[in-house]
Parts: structure tokens; C-alpha cells; sequence
């Protein structure tokens, strides 16, 4: 059998999404890595299927696999392009659709950006999860190369957020995989580096947990916002400028992230036999 995909990013964090809702697909490891590889595969951050669920209200199941072949508890950019699809299938404003790290929103915006409602962040040690308790607001314990204290966020995923003077001078594909596998992080984490450029833009580069560098990272802007406020360094909106583009964050009086920005679909295929086992 094969599998129908489509292929789509937000600002460059790219996907392949299948739609297995009327047609069960789970796939190993090595399929994940099989199809995200570049050269011999389709190519992708991370693989979505969207699956059938009967949590009331939301329209389907997103699960989310990195690049590596683990699975990811949420993914910004990947919600972005999940909400476009599923407004586009139901020809309404707003979609639902369930997560491993709870339900999200999506909804239209401006200039045909998406906004996802992310929920709220989770900001204590045990949530992030930490390997022992710590302040969240600077995890003294993790330190290399010259970087220490980053603030530490769960928006569905956990974060690491290193505040830098320059982003662009940042060694990214060095330090961020020693911090990924950090002993305070027993679930690994992504890893941002930070610049605040105003009280509302922050340029970011990010090490995504399973996916490496990536051009743009949703939850991980979420939780650079997010951090930056809790260091009283921005306002509680702020554009975040990523290598792929800019998305805008904004945690609301009442809790919640919220996260706008551009999707794209790039083609639709068909997945070879080869990359596909039932």
C-alpha cells in the first residue's frame, strides 16, 4: 500500500502531513526517518498524521514524530498548518484538534495567518520536567561553552531559553545538541538562544529535540516569549524573528499563549511502498 501526503511548512519548519483518519497508519521509527530523509525520502523537520479522536469538539488527533523517529508532544508551526486544513476541510473560521499536550485552537488571522491558542505555560520544575527542583527562571545547573541559566518553559514540550547579546555568534550546531542531552533535562529539551531587540522583537535561533537546527520553531517561540516576560525583558507580545520569518507571540492576563503566522503548502504526493509498511 502506499500513503497520499501533503507537504507543508510554516516559515521554513517543514512537514509532511498524512491524513490516516479514515485509515489507521502508525508508523516505527524507521519509517519516520525513511520518509523525513532529505535525499532518499521526502524530506521533513517532522511527520504528522492526523488521526481519528473522540475528544469532543476537535476534529481530529495530531501526532507528531521528529525527524529522528521519536514522537513530540507539540509542534507551533506543525499546529499552524494542521488548523489550515482542517478550516479549509470544514469551510469554517476556527478548527479543534486534539494533542498529546492537550486540546488546541486554531482560528484565522490577518493577511491569512493562522492563530493557534498553544494553552498555557507550564513554568515548574516537575513540569518541564527537570531532572531535580530548580528555579525555572534560571537553571544555574546547565551551563557549557560559555552559556548558563537558561530559563526553563513546557509549552507542551520542554524549553530551554539562553538569553545572548548576539544570536548570529551562537555556535548552534555545537552546544545545542550538549544541551538537548543535558542531565537536567531527563526528557531532553529544545534549545533557544534569544536576542532582545526591543521591548517587542527578539531575534531566536533554535536546536529543535529530535530534529536539530530547524528555520523556525512554534512552541519554541512561545517559550521564548514567555521566558523573556517572566525576565521582564519584553512585553507580552512580541514578534520573534526566526531564519524562516516572523511569528507573533502574545501571553495573555489570562494565561494563554497565543501564536500567529504564515502556513504554506508546498505539493502533495504519494508515498512510495518502499517508505510505507501496514
Amino acid at each position: 500500500m502506499t500513503r497520499d501526503f501533503l507537504k507543508m511548512h510554516g516559515l521554513g519548519n517543514d512537514f509532511v502531513v498524512i491524513d490516516a483518519r479514515s485509515t489507521p497508519y502508525r508508523p516505527s521509527e524507521a519509517e519516520v526517518r525513511a520518509i523525513a530523509d532529505r535525499r532518499t525520502g521526502v524530506g521533513c523537520d517532522q511527520l504528522i498524521v492526523l488521526e481519528r479522536t473522540d475528544a469532543p469538539g476537535a476534529a481530529a488527533f495530531m501526532r507528531i514524530f521528529n525527524a529522528n523517529g521519536s514522537e513530540a508532544g507539540a509542534c507551533g508551526n506543525a499546529s499552524r498548518c494542521v488548523g489550515w486544513l482542517l478550516m479549509e476541510e470544514s469551510g469554517g473560521d476556527r478548527a479543534s484538534f486534539q494533542t498529546a499536550a492537550g486540546l488546541l485552537h486554531a482560528s484565522w488571522a490577518d493577511n491569512g495567518r493562522i492563530t493557534v491558542d498553544m494553552g498555557e505555560p507550564r513554568l515548574d520544575w516537575s513540569a518541564i520536567p527537570l531532572a531535580e527542583p530548580a528555579d525555572t527562571l534560571r537553571v544555574d545547573a546547565v551551563e557549557h561553552g560559555g552559556f548558563a541559566g537558561p530559563v526553563a518553559v513546557n509549552m507542551g514540550n520542554p524549553h530551554a531559553v539562553f538569553f545572548v547579546n548576539d544570536a548570529e555568534a551562537v555556535p548552534l550546531e555545537e552546544v545545542g545538541p550538549v544541551f538537548e542531552h543535558h542531565p537536567a533535562f531527563p526528557e531532553r529539551a529544545n534549545i533557544e538562544f534569544a536576542q532582545v531587540l526591543s521591548p517587542t522583537a527578539i531575534r531566536m535561533r533554535v536546536w529543535e529535540r529530535g530534529a536539530g537546527i530547524t528555520q523556525a520553531c512554534g512552541s519554541g517561540s512561545c517559550a521564548t516569549l514567555v521566558a523573556a516576560v517572566r525576565r521582564g525583558l519584553t512585553g507580552r507580545k512580541a514578534d520573534i524573528l526566526l531564519d524562516g520569518g516572523t511569528l507573533t507571540i502574545e501571553w495573555t492576563e489570562d494565561n494563554r499563549v497565543l501564536m500567529t503566522g504564515p502556513v504554506a503548502l508546498s505539493f502533495s504526493g504519494r508515498l512510495s511502498p518502499a517508505l510505507v509498511s501496514e
